[in-house]
């Protein structure tokens, strides 16, 4: 800064300090400071910020450079508490404080002496003034005696507001960039600040590997139904709190959002080293919180992702945590799940099958296989099951496990059940109309969005219209799920559908126990055992006194039973001598294309080799 008159010198700091934000602030205020004690002839001089919560005063920057600074600081942050008698004073000061030569401020004076080695000198204290309370001092110090005059005295208040102003500016900056960047609840980071900060540490050269460790408490609305939202906030708090203590400040802890958060510690660690940290979180979280007169406490899921600085992407390590998270909560929450290849396949399909279900529910993608249903003492077939499969052009012949749950998520399962209904009761109608299937019953799944819409009675009736199918041909299988979960709407459908002659399954029966009340209430025709409990008889007492009691349950209410999953002879055995006769499975016929399924249907039956009892055979009611 050029040397100008005492006129000019507000002026010329103003244009200095114009635009200086908090990462140039030190390096500009050193310049006016240079500036200024070639200007005043002065020795040194200084710039101070006042932290008035802590009481303390801060140095910001100084000129010339002290040759030899300690490590600590001793002028770096000094109390207030602890100050000598200047620095005391300055801490409420609105006026100039001048010290000069003699007895004033000796424990100050003192310190100067030790500080530049100067056995005497005269000080200006000028006071940072904002809003009419002391931010800050600019101070300089000069070897022996100076006189300051009025004139110079103003011109350093008017150059000490404008560094006060300044003072202001960084610190509503500061403020923003603060709001910005973190959760107002917690106080922790927010995603912006998360992202910011993964990327750099998944910057090329970077030590590697990076721990995500991605975190899902369980079951937080039941805290917000029970002890209010405020209970739920001062949990989330008090959980933030802990987390913050128990590791490095160095560390990225942040939360998403309600009960979401994400820590990325300093730390490089593989799989094991992150997966044993997952559990100190996991117990972490678990401790008890004190939330006004109750002691509470959450399970938390984890899912772990570890990435590579220079190959793995924030938004891939991310969403790798987040895939890790989902499978952590399968198991009914508080799991603690490591990103896996085995994973990386899953989730790779599930996303093509998010983008490309769509399309391929219209343009003939998707096509139906059939599996039989017989009379276990004859072979006879009795049903055939509808069940739908996608011939994606890459991947080739997908089961509906590998998508139904999809089209449920991104509300593609309506128009999926309805072309399933249609493209069965068409091919069910052409085989009728060929003198096939002629005893035997279409089943088709019909999924929770289409049982509960207002118009699927009318749908199913104006479909048997056009394929001139009478309703008692046609059985439309439903989940206990959905029977429990809306079971004032399931009676109505089921009604409506009745009315039609229309028949009703209970599929996978016996895994929901809840819904065995309302068997009574609902007008259903038949149940088919989970495949579950099948697939083990002959192994298992337990799943045997399961199918038993299922089965007469059924023989109580009048109900049709039939056995899922049938893969063995001792299986199709027993479900024979506990009365079941109906069943479908490998051990019977796998799901086959509509031209497969032709050969057995001009058959009428499946041939089976049980050895079955003598007294065991007969004549199948249908």
């Amino acid at each position: 800064m050029p040397r100008r008159n005492l006129d000019s010198l507000v002026t010329q700091v103003a244009s200095e300090l114009m635009g200086v934000d908090a990462t140039t602030m030190v390096a500009a205020s050193e310049r006016v400071l240079a500036s200024l004690v070639d200007y005043f002839d002065v020795e040194f001089a200084y710039l101070r910020h006042t932290e008035r919560e802590q009481r303390q005063t801060v140095l910001i920057a100084e000129w010339p450079p002290r040759p030899y600074v300690p490590d600590p600081d001793p002028l770096r942050v000094i109390d207030f508490a602890e100050a000598d008698s200047l620095f005391l004073a300055s801490e409420n000061a609105v006026e100039p404080i001048i010290v000069s030569r003699g007895d004033e401020y000796p424990d100050y004076q003192e310190m100067i002496r030790q500080s530049t080695g100067m056995p005497s000198m005269v000080t200006a204290c000028v006071p940072l003034i904002s809003r009419g309370v002391s931010t800050g001092a600019l101070g300089f110090v000069r070897r022996g005696d100076r006189a300051w005059t009025t004139r110079e005295v103003n011109v350093l208040k008017a150059i000490a507001a404008l560094f006060a102003q300044l003072q202001a500016r960084v610190e509503a900056e500061d403020r923003l960039r603060y709001i910005a960047s973190h959760d107002d609840l917690t106080g922790l980071a927010n995603r912006r600040a998360l992202l910011e900060h993964m990327e750099e540490r998944l910057a090329p050269g970077n030590a590697g590997p990076v721990a995500t460790f991605f975190l899902d408490l369980d079951r937080l609305k039941a805290l917000n139904d029970f002890l209010g939202h405020n209970a739920g906030d001062n949990f989330i708090r008090t959980l933030a709190a802990r987390l913050r203590k128990n590791f490095a400040p160095e560390d990225m802890i942040a939360r998403l959002g309600g009960d979401e958060f994400v820590i990325v510690p300093a730390e490089t660690m593989d799989a094991v080293a992150a997966e044993l940290e997952a559990n100190r979180i996991q117990e972490l979280v678990g401790r008890r919180v004190s939330v006004g007169q109750e002691s509470v406490s959450r399970g938390v899921s984890v899912g772990v992702a570890l990435g590579v600085p220079g190959e793995t992407t924030v938004s891939d390590v991310l969403r790798r945590a987040d895939h890790a998270l989902l499978s952590a909560k399968s198991g009914g929450g508080n799991g603690i799940a490591v990103f896996t290849d085995a994973m990386r396949v899953q989730f790779e399909l599930q996303d093509d099958v998010e983008v490309n279900l769509r399309t391929a529910v219209s343009d003939g993608s998707m096509v139906l296989h059939y599996q039989p249903e017989v009379d276990l003492r004859t072979g006879r077939i009795v049903a055939l099951e509808a069940l739908v499969r996608w011939q994606h052009p890459t991947r080739g012949l997908l089961p509906p496990g590998a998508f139904v749950a999809v089209a449920e998520a991104t509300n593609l399962a309506g128009e999926l059940g309805r072309w399933v209904i249609r493209s069965a009761c068409s091919q069910f109608a052409d085989w009728r109309r060929r003198g096939l299937a002629a005893n035997v019953v279409i089943r088709i799944n019909v999924s929770p969005v289409q049982l509960v819409s207002a118009d699927f009675v009318e749908r199913i009736e104006d479909i048997l219209r056009l394929y001139g199918i009478d309703g008692s041909s046609v059985c439309l299988e439903i989940t206990e799920h959905v029977v429990v979960q809306d079971l004032v709407r399931t009676r109505l459908t089921l009604r409506g559908l009745k009315r039609m002659g229309v028949q009703i399954a209970i599929d996978d029966f016996g895994t929901g126990y809840s819904s065995l009340s309302h068997l009574k209430a609902l007008p259903v025709d038949a149940v088919k055992i989970d495949r579950g409990f099948v697939q083990r008889l002959g192994d298992s007492d337990d799943d045997l006194a399961i199918v038993k009691s299922i089965i007469g349950l059924a023989g109580s209410f009048g109900l049709g039973v039939v056995g899922e999953g049938v893969e063995t002879p001792m299986a199709a055995r027993t479900l024979v001598g506990l009365g079941c006769y109906r069943a479908q499975g490998f051990l019977i016929a796998r799901p086959m294309p509509g031209e497969a399924v032709e050969a057995h249907l001009r058959e009428g039956r499946i041939p089976l080799d049980l050895d079955l009892p003598r007294a065991g055979r007969g004549v199948a009611s249908s």
